[in-house]
C-alpha cells in the first residue's frame, strides 16, 4: 500500500499554491452574503420571517 511515486521537477513546478485560500474567500463572502440578505429580510420587513431549505424557520415577533 506504500507504492508512491516522486513527482518530477516539472510536475512540482506546475503546483500552484493559494487555490485553497482562493476557495476560502470565495465561500466566506458567499457565507457573509447569504446572511445579510436574511439579517436583512428578518429586520427589514414587517412579516420578518425567513424559511431556510432543510426545513430553518426563523420569524421575528
Amino acid at each position: 500500500m506504500d507504492r508512491k511515486i516522486p513527482l518530477t521537477s516539472e510536475e512540482l513546478s506546475s503546483i500552484k499554491c493559494g487555490e485553497a485560500i482562493t476557495m476560502a474567500t470565495v465561500l466566506a463572502i458567499m457565507v457573509i452574503a447569504i446572511l445579510t440578505v436574511v439579517v436583512y429580510k428578518l429586520f427589514g420587513s414587517s412579516d420578518g420571517s425567513v424559511a431556510l431549505p432543510g426545513g430553518y424557520k426563523f420569524t421575528r415577533k
